[in-house]
């Protein structure tokens, strides 16, 4: 241990809030009462996403705090809290007793010790830390000032990721918008026969407009369009890939790495030790989360890999297609579709027929090509973002054991943390 550094309990430096489920009748979805989390089903890639309410609290994190899962296999998983929260007993929250400033310091030493806490969680099946594991967590911390510069270097990587995520939450959005108003709303024909020219599209874009509708099984829509199915325009791709013939440091997707309601896929493992067959995908591929679809877990592959069998691996059939293919499959009714074609009771799972079966809208394909040519630079700047995040993270994650070491000297100039490895 270095100098300065001493050795504490988690305890002394944190103050920790186990949850506690509120009473079954004030829990609601309409948005009444503090927004509850009761576990990491809610976490996204940064804050929580809650799905649900409670009037009557019984525990509470506060804005800033730690959130971290105390309660089964998805144990040890963290979120910031962005507000106040009530949560249930799947959650934990942690703060730092010298306020929010050392908060990125107290996360990082969660992180450092998690194998540790994994480690003497009870039970096999459904593992489970409890405040006392918490509380007594070994620790080795440097004085006040080194948690805070610490927490700023910590930080600002994480807020550097952040705004990284932010970005492309704003791309989809922008990506979103333009394909409804195409394909859902029809605002480039409804202004043609209103005899004005579609907003925001150069000439050569408008012509490929019709300026009236025709009717058809979904209602109106624009004139000379078909209507066809999913299944028209893309393919379920099935490469299974046996364990013998997986390579050792291939990208593994799981279920559990792809966010809620995102295109954007925030994290990736590497292929270790894996036991079981798995599905081949590629850079561009849609993968879509076909365990409880209505769980939105819908991305665009940003790399080349490998991915669990509840996802599946989905192809347009030409090129272009592949921007209003994924548009498509991540739309919202396109999930609630699946939501209302899965089958089972427990583990409740949609499937590629009926997923190929869902009727959609089949634009001329030179819209389609004019389509892809205004929406890829910006799944293109997307995924770059995802790239960038993940060298961010690789950075991090590299910094962290040093600087919770000491092996990484800390000092200050002119009021900004910077890092001198030692021995220069």
């Amino acid at each position: 241990m270095c100098d300065g550094w001493k050795s504490s309990e988690l305890a002394e430096i944190a103050d920790i809030e186990m949850g506690q489920s509120p009473p079954g009748a004030t829990v609601n979805t309409e948005g009444e009462g503090m927004p509850l989390l009761n576990g990491p089903t809610e976490f996204g890639s940064h804050h929580p996403d809650p799905v649900q309410w409670t009037t009557d609290p019984r525990k509470r994190a506060c804005g800033g705090d730690v959130l971290f899962c105390v309660r089964g296999s998805t144990t040890g998983r963290m979120n910031w809290a962005d507000r106040d929260y009530a949560i249930g007993r799947g959650v934990a929250a942690l703060r730092h007793k010298h306020g929010g400033d050392y908060q990125p310091f107290l996360r990082g030493v969660i992180e450092q010790h998690l194998p540790e806490l994994l480690a003497g969680a009870t039970g096999s099946t459904f593992p489970n830390v409890s405040r006392t594991q918490l509380e007594q967590l070994h620790v080795h911390v440097p004085s006040l000032p080194d948690q805070r510069r610490i927490g700023h270097i910590l930080g600002t990587q994480d807020d550097k990721i952040e705004l990284n995520r932010r970005m492309n939450r704003t791309l989809e959005a922008i990506a979103r918008a333009i394909f409804k108003s195409w394909f859902v709303d029809f605002d480039p024909v409804h202004a043609k026969a209103e005899g004005r020219e579609p907003i925001g599209m150069d000439p050569e874009t408008a012509a490929l407009f019709p300026d009236s509708f025709q009717d058809s099984p979904l209602g109106k829509i624009p004139k000379g369009w078909e209507v066809g199915r999913l299944g028209d325009i893309a393919e379920r791709r099935q490469e299974t890939v046996k364990p013998e013939g997986i390579e050792e440091g291939t990208p593994y997707v799981a279920l559990d790495d792809i966010p809620r309601g995102s295109i954007a896929l925030n994290s990736w493992k590497l292929a270790e030790a894996i036991a079981s067959a798995k599905s081949r995908f590629v850079r561009g591929d849609v993968l879509f989360g076909k365990l409880r679809p209505y769980f939105h877990k819908v991305i665009v592959a940003p790399i080349d890999g490998i991915c669990s069998t509840d996802i599946v691996v989905v192809r347009s059939r030409q090129e272009t297609w592949s921007t209003y293919v994924l548009m498509v499959c991540s739309s919202k009714e396109f999930v609630a579709h699946n939501s209302a074609v899965m089958t089972g009771t427990k583990m409740p799972r949609t499937n590629w027929r009926d997923m190929s079966r869902y009727e959609i809208v089949v634009p001329p394909n030179e819209l389609l090509e004019a389509y892809e040519g205004a929406e890829l630079p910006l799944i293109a700047r997307l995924v770059d973002g995802i790239h960038e995040s993940q060298e961010l993270s690789s950075l991090r994650d590299a910094l962290l054991p040093r600087l919770l070491s000491g092996n990484l000297l800390l000092s200050v100039s002119r009021g900004a943390a910077r890092t001198t490895t030692g021995g220069r």
